[in-house]
């Protein structure tokens, strides 16, 4: 856990999130900004700054987070009709919380430019 580093205050339950699933060392909680009528946020619980230091979660973690995030579209009932699974990494691609998560969309047609 990194003190000042939002997603791992959430992860130890110190700031309130909208969690829809955990386990297997991913949690998946609400966007407090959607951008889709289905917006989830999937990180793994051990801080990792982005997907660059991917190589800081075991083998195990790894593997298991995509199918922790397929498991949750499922979940939330958009894995019929389709859905979006993104990650930024640094400045340019606007990363404005440095711990790796995955931004998890659906519910609707989504743009092109999102």
């Amino acid at each position: 856990m990194t003190d000042d580093c939002l997603f791992c205050r959430i992860v130890a339950g110190e700031i309130p999130a909208d969690v829809v699933r955990r386990g297997d060392g991913m949690l998946a909680f609400r966007d407090i900004a959607p951008k889709a009528p289905v917006h989830v946020l999937v990180i793994p619980e051990r801080h990792v700054h982005s997907i660059a230091g991917v190589d800081g979660l075991d083998s195990d973690e790894r593997a298991q987070m995509l199918a922790f995030i397929a498991d949750v579209a499922a979940q939330e009932g958009i894995e019929e009709s389709g859905y979006r699974v993104t990650t930024n990494h640094g400045p340019d691609a606007l990363q404005s919380v440095f711990h790796l998560h995955w931004h998890v969309m659906g519910g609707t047609t989504l743009s092109e430019s999102m």
